[in-house]
């Protein structure tokens, strides 16, 4: 059953996005759409839904199709045991794209979402017409030296080693998921009042549901198995044009530079006035910066 938060979600014209959930690849995928044009799919990251999208999905809705998507573990979507390295998550996306009836796509995916977005681009590589690739590290590449940094802050990492534990995020967190998520959403933000009590709610409401910490802390485990799925495929960098895409408080050029390690032809952009939740801090700029970028595939 599709949840209120993203049932509230609208095109440029205020009309309601069409909600549908399809079985494709083993998983039940929830996905919303509204538009008219060429397709783009947008992934969310962790520990968010599609809901993450609603600021800019207007943006984009004039001139695309688009398709926002619940990941499996995620939102409405099913909660398998399994399948959360991002080889079968993007796996979701190309089956789902496909039953939709989209052949050729644009590729957007922010945070765990970009990791998926670059799989679905490398593994499904005729379908994918551009990419963006937003406020993450892929799995595989190496990290780089920030400098100092404070303990808790999640660029150097403890999250991940955390999350990556078998059994004890899950009874830990239980409970505690407004509290914990929402510090960690703020802290990781230029503008921590754009993370709004209905961001709260939503995220909040789905971690609660039954497998939903579950989902994000496996995404964290497979880790691994995405570094190996990854690597073959940087020896053959991506074709299709690529936009990365940095909050100047957050991660900056580090996504420009990851992808210029893997793909030929990289836009590097880094937002002004925004951390890593870009959507929600500077959603029009953002969209902006997204429409230019793909009209340089019309041109």
């Amino acid at each position: 059953m599709t949840r209120s938060g993203a049932q509230g979600m609208t095109d440029h014209a205020g009309i309601p996005l069409t909600h549908g959930r399809p079985r494709v690849n083993g998983v039940d995928l929830h996905y919303a759409t509204g538009g008219n044009g060429d397709a783009v799919v947008l992934i969310h990251g962790v520990p968010k839904t599609m809901f993450f999208w609603r600021h800019v999905i207007p943006l984009l809705t004039p001139h695309y199709t688009v398709v926002a998507v619940d990941l499996r573990g995620f939102g409405s979507s099913g909660r398998p045991a399994t399948g959360y390295d991002t080889g079968t998550l993007a796996a979701d996306i190309a089956a789902l794209m496909a039953a939709l009836g989209h052949d050729r796509y644009r590729v957007v995916g922010e945070d765990w979402g970009a990791a998926v977005a670059y799989a679905v681009a490398a593994f499904h590589r005729p379908h994918v017409v551009q990419l963006v690739f937003q406020e993450t590290r892929l799995p595989g590449l190496p990290v780089p030296d920030l400098g100092p940094l404070a303990a808790e802050d999640p660029r150097t990492g403890w999250h991940r080693s955390f999350f990556g534990l078998p059994h004890y995020p899950e009874l830990l967190m239980a409970g505690r998921e407004r509290a914990f998520w929402t510090y960690f959403m703020r802290r990781i933000m230029w503008d921590p009042s754009a993370y709004t009590e209905a961001d709260e709610d939503e995220y909040t409401r789905g971690l609660e549901e039954t497998g939903g910490n579950h989902a994000v802390f496996e995404l964290y485990r497979a880790t691994e198995t995405d570094a190996a799925q990854n690597r073959p495929e940087f020896a053959v960098p991506l074709e299709c044009p690529v936009l990365a895409v940095g909050g100047r408080a957050y991660l900056a050029a580090e996504p420009g530079e990851q992808m210029a390690r893997v793909a030929a032809k990289v836009t590097p952009v880094v937002i002004e006035r925004a951390g890593h939740n870009i959507p929600l801090e500077q959603p029009d700029e953002l969209g902006r910066c997204y429409l230019d970028f793909f009209r340089t595939a019309e041109d």
